[in-house]
């Protein structure tokens, strides 16, 4: 045997896996091969979207000492690489997950980075019987975690697992592994920043578990400032607690449960007969976690700071996806630097999130408006004359017809891709939410008169509507279809195939931006909700190019003598604090944004001035680059030149083989007709998009084979075959031509049974060869 001859895979099966085994690794227990551990970034151009699948993260091995502690990963090469080509990717991974022995492998040997540094060297080539076994690698891993035995009983406990196969992802295993190891390792205040979508309440879920069942942490408490919140968790991700676990409602306190779930409005109030969480003792927790921590609780004087407070004996983890620093509130003061960090760029990048495109309105009026000497409102109030722009719009100035131009542009949206797509639109308060409403539901009249429910105001101080709240959550229910809100929807609304996002409300609050943004970065595949639309009417998105915009978490703003005692970016008050209406749901800001007079004014006419689309790339940076250089850098590396693409066309004994393989590299045939023509097939639209070719339709290539009389060596049952067939491939291009059931529907049937056709040819070999020599024939100019 040539080792040199074998692939990479056969080096794994042959040498590599064999050696795992002899030195004690369990085959089916501790190694996992060619283990993928991102699902590959969503490329979305046009309406159409497709996974990357080149950019999936896959490693060769990680080896696990138990199912929820990988600690190492092998990097294979074949035997025509040195021993440690591997090594820069397998740190790489091994970064990422957080795995500190990597072993890089050609078959000769291992190449091992000892990333504790505890072995000696840190690199270090060992032979094939020399790799360590898992005792060995456990010990120093312990030692490098500072665990004692009681430590390593808590850190190493196992995850929960309900049989369905179902695991942590990548993200979420470190996030775990990484707050059970700080808990353990004596950290009181913990810190867990997580972009939404992302999974933070299975993560807490997970963390709890495991503290929990070693005997770690006997009593939790779980606070959140949603009732939907609250009763998602307890009915989904903390299911698993059973009758260990209650909710805290109606201002009563049970002590005789283990978990305990809480809307921090039900167990605080502005006087002591409210504060309820004091009728437990300081100490009656030994575990508090903190959901959407960014909102109260980092206030010097929230009410959450002082439920914290109270109970400062316990363990505390604040998990949030959008850390805030201001003047006043800062979630790193209270929890310390966060553990783990998963951003949104990140989660874009990796596959578990959805990308977003944007289109951005620019309406005249919003860039500046004066109204005429005397002008007045609709209620006959003389208007200030003064310049309005943005800022004024909704607030202290309505111009009608501005709502009615951002509802029809909506509409319009909603009539060209999917009037079903989820849709939330975020308006400036209550009352101009309402208008809203009234406005789509005149644009949607058939819809509306089918189902009353197609539009709806879902507010704070709506009841019917925030009835309606979990239906537009749910996937399985069609209706609402667009909600019409404030603030209520900001935040722990998990709308899973929401796929429009309208922002017509003026937003300076990073924090709040992101949380409006993580409305639809959840992908459901099996919805077909693969990316999401932001339609902006405020300039909004302009956050996008804020080097904040989904970082690590600013700093403190600490003025110097000269400086201003507000910071320059300072954000709105976001009044969530203290007792609210609805079950502890935020309020909504009351029209006008609190000013005396608001103008209402009907006849000034509103217009857009400019309309842009907008792709986003992981960073939050713009995509600038046109289809036509998108689709060239998706092409294989042997079809880089035309006449490569033209071999490897020629030589396919599947044409559909070709096209199956361009989609998997992520070329987009349906955005390309879409720019170039529906009647071209893949192959013309390849060679004239990255090659600069002249195309041909579909019918001018069936015509030229007809004009070559190239079905005169075949009798007259095969010649009507294959011209029939011809005409199938003018109509749908060559999958129809290349697949056996092409003989099962008209006008071949009306030739005669498949088996009487492949007859005719004598064999289906031989027909088979017929169907090859005909397209030959049709791209025979360019071939």
């Amino acid at each position: 045997m040539n080792k040199k001859s074998l692939s990479e895979r056969d080096i794994c099966t042959k040498f590599i896996t064999p050696a795992l085994e002899d030195a004690g690794w369990d085959k089916m227990e501790q190694i996992r091969e060619e283990k993928s551990f991102t699902d590959g970034p969503i490329q979305v151009r046009g309406n159409m979207a497709m996974r990357d699948k080149k950019k999936i993260k896959r490693a060769d091995y990680i080896l696990y000492y138990k199912p929820n502690r990988p600690i190492a990963i092998i990097e294979a090469k074949d035997n025509n690489h040195s021993l440690g080509d591997g090594m820069q990717q397998g740190l790489d991974y091994g970064k990422t997950l957080d795995i500190p022995f990597i072993f890089s492998s050609n078959g000769d040997g291992f190449l091992f980075h000892d990333g504790t540094g505890l072995t000696g060297s840190v690199e270090k080539e060992l032979a094939l019987d020399e790799f360590p076994n898992p005792e060995e690698l456990w010990a120093v891993y312990q030692q490098w975690k500072g665990w004692t035995p009681e430590k390593t009983t808590v850190a190493a406990s196992d995850y929960y697992d309900d049989a369905s196969g179902k695991e942590p992802r990548y993200y979420q295993q470190v996030a775990i592994n990484r707050t059970v190891d700080a808990i353990t390792g004596g950290q009181n205040r913990v810190l867990l920043v997580m972009a939404t979508g992302t999974g933070k309440t299975y993560t807490a879920f997970q963390i709890i578990w495991r503290l929990w069942k070693t005997g770690a942490k006997k009593r939790i408490l779980f606070l959140a400032d949603r009732n939907i919140l609250v009763d998602q968790t307890r009915v989904n991700d903390f299911k698993p607690f059973g009758q260990a676990m209650t909710k805290i409602t109606n201002r009563t306190v049970d002590k005789s449960y283990e978990i305990y779930l809480s809307l921090y409005q039900a167990v605080s109030g502005t006087d002591d007969t409210q504060n309820i969480y004091k009728q437990f003792s300081p100490d009656f927790f030994d575990l508090v976690v903190v959901d959407e921590c960014h909102r109260g609780s980092a206030a010097e004087d929230a009410s959450w700071k002082e439920i914290l407070t109270y109970f400062s004996s316990a363990t505390q983890i604040g998990m949030t996806a959008t850390p805030k620093e201001t003047r006043d509130v800062s979630n790193i003061d209270y929890f310390g630097e966060p553990v783990y960090l998963y951003s949104l760029r990140q989660g874009i990048a990796d596959g578990f999130l959805a990308p977003y495109k944007v289109i951005r309105y620019d309406l005249d009026r919003d860039i500046g408006w004066r109204p005429e000497k005397g002008k007045t409102d609709k209620n006959g109030n003389l208007i200030e004359d003064r310049i309005y722009n943005r800022k004024d719009m909704d607030k202290s100035l309505v111009l009608e017809l501005r709502t009615a131009l951002v509802a029809r542009k909506i509409a319009e949206f909603l009539a060209a891709t999917d009037p079903m797509s989820k849709t939330i639109v975020f308006c400036q308060d209550i009352d101009h939410a309402e208008r809203m409403r009234q406005a789509l539901v005149n644009l949607h009249k058939e819809a509306v008169l089918a189902d009353s429910r197609f539009v709806m105001r879902i507010t704070g101080d709506e009841n019917l509507g925030k009835a309606e709240l979990d239906n537009f959550i749910d996937p399985e229910s069609t209706h609402p279809v667009i909600a019409c809100t404030s603030k209520l929807m900001t935040t722990g609304v998990d709308a899973q195939t929401c796929k429009l996002v309208v922002l017509d409300q003026n937003i300076n609050s990073m924090t709040e931006f992101k949380q409006i943004i993580g409305r639809g970065t959840r992908i459901k595949e099996d919805y077909g909700k693969m990316y999401f639309t932001i339609m902006d009417f405020r300039g909004v998105t302009d956050l996008f190019a804020d080097p904040d915009f989904d970082g690590d978490p600013v700093s403190i703003y600490i003025p110097g003598p000269d400086d201003p005692p507000v910071p320059p970016d300072d954000e709105e008050p976001e009044e969530v604090d203290g007792p609210t209406g609805g079950g502890g749901l935020p309020p909504d800001p009351p029209p006008g944004g609190g000013r005396q007079i608001r103008y209402i004014v009907h006849d000034v006419p509103v217009s857009v001035v400019a309309e842009r689309v907008q792709y986003y790339d992981a960073d939050g940076k713009l995509i600038t680059e046109s289809l036509k250089e998108y689709t060239r850098k998706q092409m294989p590396e042997d079809c880089v030149t035309v006449n490569g693409f033209l071999n490897r066309w020629s030589s396919a004994r599947k044409k559909q083989a070709v096209i199956d393989e361009l989609k998997e590299q992520g070329v987009f045939f349906e955005a390309l007709a879409e720019a170039v023509g529906k009647d071209y097939d893949p192959f013309d639209l390849i060679c004239h998009v990255v090659y600069e070719m002249p195309p041909l339709t579909r019918r001018e290539r069936a015509d030229n084979v007809k004009k070559r009389n190239y079905f005169t060596k075949y009798g007259e049952q095969a010649k009507a075959v294959l011209e029939a067939i011809l005409d199938k491939y003018a109509d749908q291009g060559p999958e129809a031509i290349e697949a056996m059931e092409i003989l099962k529907v008209q006008p071949l049937t009306e030739i005669g049974t498949p088996l009487e056709i492949v007859k005719a040819f004598g064999g289906k070999p031989a027909y088979e060869q017929a169907i090859r020599e005909l397209e030959a024939e049709l791209y025979a100019e360019a071939l």
